[in-house]
């Protein structure tokens, strides 16, 4: 079934060619709940969308929200309204994370009725990250340390106050939200541009992804390189946990996703973004299927790619070829909705599309192997007084 474009959003302001990159949509993100949709619009914007869309936006191809007299459109639907985040530099990176409830004598305003609320962290172009409160639109912490461009942001999944960011000053940064944003780590071990950072749903583990071939996997809980993952033959860009942390996928600019388990270092699967040449006209450069972003889906049984060929790519774990594909102009990144179904890209344009992804109902096999690689590292696997079969469905040797 191949996806359908259920929308597209376009920013609201004309474009801008004063500043280099000014436009682009580097980074979409859902929050962990799936109430709120963020979209970096180029500009210097963040437009904060309560989800889903009303079925004027999903009943379209097309639907612009644009501005009326410098200010933001903004509608209400229940309690939760359109906002518009004016962030004063380009905006780069963007992570969503649930707020853990106010203690006792914590005189937060943002969570002063003692419910958990939900944050934004937005990474800049002059490498501040301003951590904002979704409810509100106010500035929670204004974290500084970074000398170049926060490219990537990730928040610990379990919901704890720990943010790791990815900067162009080749050093990843660990902040602590609940000492006041103050930073705790420095990674040093990039010699380029690091693009791209993810946390693994168990909160173990952290790979980063830099202008370079390998990717640096690292130790959420000491801080320390764990192993560099080497295979790819150009700079890694994107990076992506499954959910149930047994596999970890990188994209690169040499047209290749790598599948890897994070626990050995071992390569499992190569898939190669073959062009399609119908798709290509002649003044095609020559690295079209450059990669720009991989992601899991929420069951963990298919990956989306976004390439320089102009195609939305979807992926099952058991094929080594696309199962699904859908044109599009542009692409930068792309995001699964957490409770899938659809999926988010970004363009060069500025631009934000909403397509269908696959549903599917997880086999009790994959249920049992998610729920027990949750806990279970693929040495506690293959330490199992279990049959070697099994073994090798565990730790996804086999599909």
């Amino acid at each position: 079934e191949e996806p359908v474009l259920l929308a597209e959003l376009k920013p609201g302001r004309p474009q801008r060619y004063d500043w280099k990159s000014s436009c682009e949509t580097w980074s979409v993100a859902f929050s962990p709940d799936g109430a709120w949709f963020a979209w970096s619009q180029g500009h210097c914007v963040v437009k904060l969308i309560p989800w889903p869309l009303g079925e004027a936006e999903l009943g379209c191809k097309t639907s612009e929200r644009k501005s009326r007299g410098g200010k933001a459109e903004s509608w209400s639907r229940g309690a939760a309204k359109e906002r518009t985040l004016e962030c004063g530099q380009i905006v780069w990176g963007l992570a969503f994370s649930a707020w853990p409830a106010a203690e006792d004598g914590d005189t937060d305003p943002a969570c002063a009725l003692g419910l958990p609320c939900l944050v934004l962290a937005t990474g800049l172009n002059d490498g501040q990250i301003k951590v904002w409160e979704v409810q509100t639109g106010h500035v929670l912490f204004s974290l500084l340390g970074h000398q170049d461009v926060v490219r990537d942001l990730s928040f610990a999944p379990n919901g704890s106050p720990i943010l790791v960011s990815a900067s162009r000053d080749k050093t990843l940064r660990v902040w602590d939200l609940s000492r006041d944003g103050r930073q705790v780590q420095v990674l040093s071990g990039h010699v380029q541009w690091v693009y791209c950072c993810s946390i693994s749903p168990d909160c173990s583990m952290l790979c980063s992804a830099a202008g370079e071939k390998s990717a640096l996997l690292w130790s959420m809980r000491s801080y320390t390189l764990i192993r560099r993952l080497e295979g790819h033959q150009s700079s890694v860009v994107s990076c992506d946990f499954s959910p149930d942390s047994a596999l970890l996928v990188t994209a690169s600019y040499d047209a290749c996703v790598i599948m890897w388990d994070p626990y050995t270092g071992e390569q499992l699967r190569t898939l190669r973004h073959v062009p399609l040449h119908s798709t290509l006209d002649s003044s095609s450069e020559i690295h079209t299927s450059s990669l720009r972003s991989v992601c899991f889906s929420p069951e963990g049984l298919y990956l989306a790619t976004v390439a320089d060929d102009r195609l939305l790519r979807i992926w099952a774990l058991e094929f080594r070829a696309p199962v699904a594909f859908a044109p599009m102009t542009n692409g930068l990144c792309c995001m699964y909705f957490p409770h899938g179904g659809f999926i988010a890209t970004g363009t060069r344009d500025g631009h934000v599309q909403f397509w269908t992804a696959p549903r599917v109902l997880s086999s009790l096999k994959h249920l049992c192997r998610k729920a027990l690689r949750t806990f279970l590292t693929t040495y506690q696997v293959l330490a199992l007084p279990i049959p070697r079969k099994l073994k090798e469905f565990l730790t996804y040797r086999t599909f």
